[in-house]
């Protein structure tokens, strides 16, 4: 795993001399993705520069340095993330005459690109990758991003100069950036509490889609009239997860449920084998839940010496999984590490976390994620994690609770609903409870208070469409907070990005996979985790194989009797026993909403404060301070509506001249 960078400058007013030292300093700026070695390699006649630092995983030596060159001397390539199946690819192409001087992944890549061409070869890579791609013959930079956005890259204009990186503090580290906030992005932030691709906090500055390549074509040499032949203004997808899904669930698995089980294994037995190839040390996070325990369950039937797992505990019983891990660990025979962490060495993460995601980002279980990867890496410098099994399996809440919900209240006239709704949100937070005895299905879910306060606000949904939107919904108007902005579409709000599904509940799934997997979870595991120079590998998702068989599983094999994740489990059971796993889900998170009006509460209200808000003139205070107002009352959780504030303002102080 490592960090990439660079910048193809087309102004005719540069300085060459200036080029090695400016892409020395956005290197620089990603020494924590990188910290075993780095490079950087120049082109100025041309204009080109990229930068690297590196995380040596596989190939330790020499031999697997970057910025790397082609055999053949055509390509330039600087790469982060790993393809798994590299050495199956090395034997075929060493068949058709490719020498190699080392052992790496990236020599295997450039030459795959040799010799079927970049969309051939990226279409045959197995697994997780970011890589810029300087074609010095054609004198094409070309990026690259895998199917499911799991490493990141980000792209953009400043001036005559375009940028890249793994980091948007790499971008920043150039001389011609300007920060310029994007009011319309923040609105998606608020939305989200992650700003979605391929937007950013940054005006001319994006993600790049997962599944896609965007080329930048310099028309000739730098300094005549027209220097741009052509940039993409769309990034051109080699890969569609829509045509994966349509296509999965109008073909079925046609097998009966002991050969999808068997199935099933296999394929996750082969794609956790492949990620346990590495020269460093290697374990798994392990939280006890199912998805994390049959990633290193598979992985312990794989190993023959006792396999290194990770978590961390909190005091606070509504948050705490420890003990579930342990006794899993226990079960498996792995070394198992646990930490239990005190309130105080949770909190002391978030002054760290502006710094490490760049933009606004307020999913709270970026904290534990950082934590676990901090203590991870005290052990290993690899860690398999289960992210993706609620995706792929129907895992969420929503997905098998949707469906019942709207049976109960759909029929109820919206009127009614809505009148109800208003009485509910009057209710304090502590007598939220009382609403479960007419949800009795839902009492035995954790944090029952916010479960009654979400069911508060859908119930007025006039549609199952409606009430999904509100459920990932943390603003629900965000741009009437944002002054000045107005609310992009996204896959959420434009139909045009859905898949022809006849299910919802199989389109939740869908639009979970495009926007909330790659936007929340996957950037949030990526800054913890290499924020502490921690790979994380992601058997679930990072092997498009195992993802594209999950999606030809019929629902039923996936939710079944009100429970999701259902074949999931099964194979599971092969290697746990059931009672070992069997619990209410428990999210990974922080009790932020008691912190806020206890030691938190100075921060925040310094933060919130009226004139400050108004000063800066993002958002519209009023709203805002009512919220806070009766947060601290106890009167309503506004936790999540007041951490997307809190977060942009911490943010904020750290971009200001």
């Amino acid at each position: 795993m490592c960090g990439i960078t660079g910048f193809l400058d087309l102004s005719s007013k540069t300085i060459q001399e200036t080029f090695q030292p400016v892409i020395k300093r956005m290197t620089d700026m990603l020494v924590h993705r990188g910290p075993d070695d780095s490079g950087e390699w120049v082109d100025a006649q041309n204009g080109i520069a990229l930068g690297f630092r590196r995380l040596a995983i596989l190939d330790l030596s020499p031999a697997g340095r970057q910025p790397m060159l082609s055999a053949d001397g055509r390509y330039v390539i600087v790469y982060n993330g790993e393809v798994y199946n590299f050495n199956q690819l090395r034997t075929e192409l060493a068949g058709l005459g490719h020498a190699f001087r080392g052992h790496s992944d990236t020599e295997v890549m450039l030459a795959a690109i040799c010799q079927w061409g970049l969309e051939a070869a990226v279409r045959r890579f197995n697994g997780m990758f970011a890589f810029a791609l300087w074609d010095r013959r054609e004198r094409t930079l070309t990026l690259v991003r895998d199917r499911l956005g799991i490493k990141p890259l980000y792209y953009g204009w400043a001036g005559t100069t375009f940028l890249f990186g793994s980091e948007l503090k790499a971008l920043r580290a150039h001389p011609d950036f300007r920060v310029e906030i994007d009011r319309d992005a923040l609105t998606l932030y608020l939305r989200h509490n992650y700003i979605p691709a391929p937007h950013t906090i940054y005006r001319r500055i994006h993600k790049l889609t997962p599944g896609c390549i965007l080329t930048v074509n310099p028309d000739q040499q730098p300094g005549s009239h027209t220097v741009l032949r052509s940039v993409q203004e769309k990034p051109v997808p080699y890969w569609s997860a829509r045509e994966v899904v349509e296509r999965g669930l109008a073909h079925p698995f046609e097998g009966d449920e002991i050969e999808a089980i068997e199935a099933l294994d296999a394929h996750l037995r082969r794609s956790v084998g492949l990620r346990m190839i590495a020269d460093v040390p290697l374990g798994a996070f392990l939280s006890g839940g199912v998805d994390s325990s049959t990633i290193v369950a598979l992985m312990q039937a794989q190993s023959h010496l006792p396999v290194k797992t990770f978590t961390i505990g909190f005091h606070e019983s509504g948050f705490d999984e420890a003990k579930y891990a342990k006794a899993v660990a226990r079960h498996l025979g792995t070394q198992h590490t646990e930490l239990y962490v005190s309130p105080e060495q949770a909190r002391a993460v978030i002054p760290l976390l502006p710094k490490l995601y760049d933009e606004p980002f307020a999913d709270s279980s970026q904290i534990p994620t950082f934590l676990v990867s901090q203590l991870a890496r005290r052990h290993v410098t690899v860690s398999l994690s289960g992210d993706g099994g609620d995706e792929l399996f129907g895992g969420y809440n929503r997905y098998f609770m949707l469906d019942a919900i709207w049976k109960r209240i759909g029929w109820i006239p919206l009127s009614l609903r809505k009148l109800a709704s208003s009485a509910a949100k009057a209710v304090p937070t502590r007598l939220w409870p009382i609403l479960f005895r007419f949800f009795p299905d839902l009492a035995d879910f954790p944090n029952p208070a916010d479960k009654a306060q979400k069911l508060a606000e859908i119930i007025a949904s006039p549609s199952p469409e409606a009430i999904y939107l509100d459920l990932v919904s943390h603003w629900k108007q965000p741009a009437s907070v944002v002054l000045n902005a107005h609310e992009p579409a996204t896959a959420l709000l434009d139909r045009s990005h859905w898949a022809d599904l006849t299910s919802f509940t199989d389109q939740m799934m869908f639009l979970d996979l495009i926007t909330y997997l790659p936007g929340d979870i996957l950037d949030k595991v990526d800054r913890a985790s290499m924020g502490n120079s921690l790979e994380v590998r992601a058997p679930f998702l990072d092997d498009h194989q195992t993802l594209e068989f999950a999606w030809s599983l019929p629902r039923q094999y996936k939710i079944r009797g009100g429970e999701g994740k259902w074949i999931l489990r099964q194979v599971l059971y092969r290697y746990v026993p059931e009672e070992l796993i069997e619990r209410p889900k428990m999210g990974f998170g922080v009790p932020i909403d008691s912190w806020l009006r206890g030691p938190l509460r100075e921060w925040a209200e310094t933060l919130l404060d009226e004139g400050r808000l108004q000063q800066e003139g993002y958002f519209d205070p009023q709203p805002i301070r009512q919220k806070w107002v009766e947060h601290l009352s106890g009167k309503r959780n506004w936790q999540y509506y007041l951490w997307d504030i809190l977060i942009f303002q911490s943010w904020l102080e750290t971009v200001r001249p």
